[in-house]
């Protein structure tokens, strides 16, 4: 049974999405603002949390900053239309993935059961056949370990960053579109793709790269999409 908090400071939302996600077998946590979210997951084990931006108290977006330092769990974003720069900063901050009110049942339990696939995939250690370290300049990816290692030091990524990059690595050379990284990686229609997978690439470039405006391995093809140089 998996653990998903939600957290939104409309209630009528958060009963909702708990019966959505209740009737498919996870057990739900609710907050109705950042920092009750935060206590939660001090004392709980939260596998994914669906966190609203706009909230009284501690909004989405600090909340989501503060659970970066300590957490890796996917987190998803519920915005409302109106809300576009707070996307964009929330996927900066560290976020996975939104979804824009009103969500559809369908589309919120795709969603949670890709993330949530992703994240115990990595968190459990679990390996497919043939995968391997990966090795491209002075990027070192463990897929065994489920790490990244750049110059010999460690580097933290949310599991999204982790499958992005381990993508493009085992495929150096290799260009690859906004809308084909989001099928691969989110395993979802590439509705709005280019601005979701253009930060998270933003986000990567400013862990992996000594100068993020001077990349030496996360390279955009203009007009084309991104690729891992050899």
């Amino acid at each position: 049974m998996y653990n998903i908090l939600i957290c939104d400071d409309e209630k009528d939302i958060v009963s909702a999405l708990k019966i959505y996600l209740e009737a498919e077998g996870y057990k739900t946590f609710s907050a109705y603002n950042g920092r009750e979210a935060l206590e939660i997951i001090e004392k709980e084990d939260i596998h994914l949390v669906l966190m609203d931006i706009m909230m009284p108290g501690m909004d989405g977006i600090e909340a989501l900053s503060k659970l970066r330092e300590r957490y890796n769990v996917p987190v998803i974003l519920l915005t409302a239309k109106s809300e576009d720069s707070d996307k964009v900063l929330g996927l900066g901050v560290g976020a996975d993935d939104y979804i824009t009110k009103p969500f559809s049942p369908t589309e919120t339990l795709a969603r949670v059961r890709s993330h949530l696939r992703r994240y115990m995939q990595l968190g459990g250690g679990q390996t497919a056949a043939g995968q391997k370290q990966i090795s491209v300049g002075g990027i070192e990816l463990d897929d065994l370990a489920k790490e990244v290692f750049v110059d010999g030091e460690k580097v933290n990524l949310t599991p999204t960053e982790y499958e992005i990059l381990k993508l493009l690595m085992q495929n150096a050379g290799v260009v690859f579109s906004p809308k084909e990284i989001y099928s691969r990686v989110w395993k979802n229609e590439p509705y709005g793709a280019e601005g979701t997978v253009a930060v998270h690439i933003r986000h990567l470039r400013e862990k992996i790269e000594i100068n993020p405006t001077e990349p030496r391995y996360l390279k955009v093809v203009w007009a084309k999409g991104y690729k891992i140089e050899k």
